[in-house]
């Protein structure tokens, strides 16, 4: 069974990559961690699109309570849920808690490089957004890192979802 971990965390417990049906792992409670503490939420290729599958991901994010940027490069894209759309993380004025991607995993690195720019604490690649390279670049710059997860599928989680405290 393959594990892997991004960055050292106190915990020692990892979830198999098998178990998961993705190459990356976690260690126990370092996902819920995250989304426990996070407030503000920067998502790169937020769409305005219904029928996209980050705009309800964006939705139910925002929904529960946390406070989403969404960042789209089309200057025609004004709002998404009626929140300002930026068109880069550079753009924004308020300090970031997490970046989330929504792009092609070849645009990760450089996202990465925005992240620690802004000073944000979490990258987090969709499901089917990953790059080591990133990843370790931004590890390495003292963010934790998730790939190849989504985060509103997380909040689901029958397993901690009761400890929440979040209405979803």
């Amino acid at each position: 069974m393959n594990s892997r971990r991004i960055s050292p965390n106190r915990r020692n417990t990892t979830v198999p990559a098998e178990a998961e049906g993705s190459r990356y792992t976690y260690p126990a409670g370092y996902i819920e961690d995250i989304l426990r503490s996070v407030k503000t939420i920067a998502m790169v290729g937020a769409s305005a699109d219904k029928t996209k599958f980050s705009y309800g991901v964006l939705r139910v994010l925002h929904e529960t309570g946390y406070d989403m940027i969404p960042i789209n490069p089309n200057p025609k894209v004004k709002e998404i849920r009626g929140l300002k759309v930026y068109n880069s993380l550079e753009e924004i004025d308020r300090p970031v808690d997490m970046v989330e991607v929504f792009r092609r995993p070849e645009e990760l690195y450089a996202i990465a490089e925005q992240a620690i720019a802004i000073k944000a604490k979490v990258l987090w690649g969709q499901i089917g957004v990953f790059d080591d390279r990133a990843a370790q670049l931004a590890s390495d710059a003292g963010l934790k890192v998730v790939m190849d997860r989504c985060p509103k599928i997380e909040l689901f989680r029958p397993f901690w979802k009761p400890r929440l405290d979040l209405e979803i």
